[in-house]
């Protein structure tokens, strides 16, 4: 018992030496990737640009889901920091609750994608209708990927707490592992740029749409 206090003590803290080192492999990492993704997405909205500019398409109107698709990534962001709470607050079973609830909002996300795709097909808006169309689709898939591509990491995270998080003791070691709190902070850190990248596109497409 005399133990305890010492370790949760050094959890108070949660950007410990080992949570704030800006060179560690996996925030280096993460900063190239989420460039990386920046410059890609970018790129795309420009030649979006350039292209409507050149070949004087009209405006494409996003489907209202897409709009409302943002309120689910928001609430996807709002679980990450519940989830990053309750870790550092050593609450088991919110911590649980937390990153359930990310992966449900998250496959909500898809699914209602696609939904917004359908409701496309049905305005027979396809991806070879016009550059504008084939931009749209491409650009939304994309951060559709990248969605795709951060759940095996929630659901790995998801496993290992109900897998370790039995035993009072198995419940201290696993809070109080340094790598653990470093790879959820990363994590939150790409759901919060997901749900950025998405506000972006939304208003980039929308604003597309007002300018006639």
């Amino acid at each position: 018992m005399d133990e305890t206090p010492p370790i949760r003590e050094g959890k108070k803290d949660f950007n410990s030496e080992y949570d704030s080192f800006a060179f560690h492999p996996y925030n280096v990492l993460l900063t190239l990737v989420l460039f990386g993704i920046a410059a890609l997405f970018l790129a795309f909205t420009i030649a979006f640009i350039y292209t409507r500019v050149q070949n004087g398409l009209p405006p494409l109107k996003l489907p209202n889901i897409f709009i409302f698709n943002t309120l689910i990534l928001l609430g996807s962001s709002a679980t990450m920091i519940w989830a990053r709470r309750s870790y550092r607050s050593d609450k088991t079973r919110n911590y649980q609750y937390a990153l359930a609830a990310t992966i449900l909002l998250s496959i909500l996300f898809m699914g209602l994608q696609l939904i917004g795709w359908g409701q496309l097909f049905a305005n027979q808006v396809y991806i070879h209708t016009d550059n504008s169309a084939g931009y749209l689709y491409v650009i939304s898939g994309l951060h559709f990927a990248h969605v795709i591509a951060g759940l095996p990491f929630l659901g790995i995270f998801l496993w290992t707490a109900r897998k370790r998080m039995k035993e009072p003791v198995s419940v201290l070691v696993y809070f109080s592992d340094p790598e653990k709190r470093l790879k959820l902070r990363l994590l939150t850190v790409y759901w919060h740029f997901l749900d950025g990248l998405w506000i972006y596109l939304v208003v980039f497409f929308y604003l597309n749409y007002l300018i006639r």
